[in-house]
């Protein structure tokens, strides 16, 4: 391993062991009907388990790394991130309807971002026995099995493509012909994985997704031949000061124009 990567790599060992942590917490609250209240004027579910979890990582990740910069769905973001080279960037679990209602595709989620590029990532997703990890320069894992890029040589193929109901609205005439439209599934950092691990060519993301639903996958994508960009093809950077984003796109670099090009979307979506 080259010496420049090696900063990443004992990030990762130390985000890995703070994730599978974290879900040992998460599973012992799941299917244990834990206590739910709703934000987002009653649309978006949090649990007791999202709140344990949030102050575990964020004890054991900054003891170790005191300079990082921390943003998580579940804790008030601040200005200080900002000023930081490099900041964790956490879900403590993405798919949180899945949790609550017993149903097992749900993950914690942690990112590290450096100079607003995502740089190291681990998916733990213990209901289904998985963990994603991937840095920068160190390629892309689930469970200690390295993904590879399997890019179809066929043309006509049909493409496997996460296309959410609100995206769908805005495809061109026709465009839905050439592909094989799959459910999405409660996790979007899992839909995206599935993309880095071949199982989907492309994943369209609804506007209003957030750093935390991302910047961990993010690695996973590029560390397999695949990308993430918005609507005009420009790579999501991170650690910005709004971290919501509009629409979104993750698939191979070879699919990329093609499936923007499907989508009739203006800025004001």
């Amino acid at each position: 391993m080259e010496p420049d990567n090696e900063p990443y790599a004992e990030d990762l060992a130390l985000m890995v062991a703070a994730s599978r942590m974290a879900a040992d917490i998460g599973m012992s609250h799941f299917r244990q009907d834990p206590e739910v209240w709703y934000k987002n004027e009653g649309r978006s579910p949090v649990s007791e388990a999202d709140i344990a979890i949030d102050e575990l990582l964020k004890k054991m990740l900054l003891a170790a790394r005191p300079d990082y910069g921390w943003l998580s769905e579940e804790a008030e973001d601040t200005e200080h991130r900002l000023a930081c080279s490099r900041v964790f960037i956490v879900d403590p679990i993405d798919g949180t309807r899945a949790y609550v209602g017993g149903r097992p595709d749900w993950c914690v989620s942690v990112g590290l971002v450096e100079d607003g590029k995502p740089v190291a990532g681990v998916l733990a997703a213990p209901a289904k026995g998985e963990v994603w990890q991937a840095h920068t320069g160190g390629g892309a894992f689930l469970n200690d099995v390295r993904l590879t890029s399997l890019q179809s040589d066929i043309e006509d193929a049909r493409l496997r493509v996460a296309v959410p109901d609100v995206v769908a609205k805005h495809m061109r005439p026709g465009a839905m012909a050439g592909l094989d439209k799959v459910a999405g599934g409660p996790s979007l950092a899992l839909r995206v994985a599935a993309v880095a691990n071949s199982e989907l060519d492309g994943v369209y993301v609804r506007p209003q997704a957030s750093e935390w639903d991302l910047a961990a996958a993010d690695v996973l994508l590029t560390e397999t031949g695949h990308i993430l960009v918005d609507g005009s093809g420009r790579r999501m950077l991170y650690n910005q000061p709004d971290p919501a984003r509009g629409l979104l796109l993750a698939a191979s670099h070879q699919q990329v124009t093609g499936l923007l090009g499907l989508l009739q979307w203006s800025e004001s979506h």
